[in-house]
């Protein structure tokens, strides 16, 4: 059964590391499997009609090293390096894809529950001089709830890569048309972008936001919406049907801000860069919100 976090605003479901999601890309430190915000859903799966939920992504799930996995390079093949907040991976080829379903040797994991939070912490094994700690936190606020994030380097190399949150989000189920608005505290410069996949153009960039002319069938995708500027590392998205707003702030500052999303779901996604010498520590936060508009 999952951990439930609530109050008079927020129900925040949360799995433990060795229940449901099982495979090799989302780090299993409070799995946010699921939010509703006055009784309402604010969260969705990667898949349409949650289709192999346990296999991929849904609520708010994060991830180390998207692009490649810690000591990747340096294992042989049928070796092992480390995905951050999951374990050991297999490694069976010379190319990391982080869709891949690699055979897992699952890291050692501690859980403390308490009635507004959740610790989780995940201590790895060492392999070709990496090794780490990870400490991640949920607590539950007001209208909303943090994560904070503690990273110790307990290895003999640089631990250098990044993370982000995956999130599902979808307003009581609203597929992704006219009802939504996007906003960043920054100007969007098509120009600038990375990669730019809008297929059926229903999306519509202006000035700080992003709206939405219909509901793709195909999924759309921007990269650097930012244009690999420093920017505030934050996002807004409201839906006038259901009259709900809800955003994300971080810590710190952000030069990558990536956009995915399909018919039934919309993810902003906030990049934190990464970089620990052995024997130091990082820590870094995201404040989620919701409200009523």
């Amino acid at each position: 059964m999952p951990h439930i976090l609530k109050n008079h605003n927020l129900e925040i479901h949360i799995d433990s590391p060795s229940e449901n999601y099982q495979s090799a890309r989302f780090d299993r430190t409070g799995k946010i499997s699921e939010v509703k915000f006055q009784n309402t859903p604010v969260t969705t799966t990667e898949k349409p009609d949650g289709e192999n939920e346990n296999i991929f992504g849904k609520g708010f799930y994060n991830e180390f090293g998207i692009d490649t996995a810690l000591g990747f390079d340096e294992a042989e093949i049928g070796g092992w390096f480390h995905k951050i907040g999951i374990g050991l991976l297999k490694k069976d080829d010379s190319q990391y894809q982080f869709f891949k379903n690699y055979a897992i040797k699952a890291a050692d994991f501690d859980v403390i529950s308490e009635t507004d939070r959740i610790i989780i912490t995940c201590c790895s094994d060492s392999v070709n001089g990496y090794s780490y700690l990870l400490r991640k936190e949920v607590e539950l606020i007001d209208s909303g709830f943090t994560i904070k994030y503690f990273l110790k380097n307990t290895g003999e190399k640089e631990i250098k890569t990044n993370e982000y949150v995956h999130n599902f989000t979808a307003i009581n189920n609203d597929l992704v048309g006219g009802n939504y608005k996007l906003e960043f505290p920054f100007h969007l410069d098509q120009n600038l972008f990375g990669d730019f996949v809008n297929p059926e153009n229903k999306l519509e960039i202006g000035g700080k936001e992003i709206g939405f002319n219909g509901s793709p069938k195909e999924q759309f995708f921007i990269s650097y919406l930012n244009g690999k500027k420093t920017v505030e590392a934050k996002w807004k998205l409201t839906n006038v049907k259901s009259q709900i707003g809800m955003s994300e702030t971080a810590s710190f500052q952000t030069n990558k801000v990536n956009l995915w999303g399909w018919k039934h779901v919309i993810s902003p996604e906030l990049f934190y860069d990464i970089s620990v010498q052995p024997n130091q520590s990082v820590e870094w936060q995201r404040e989620y919100s919701f409200y009523k508009i």
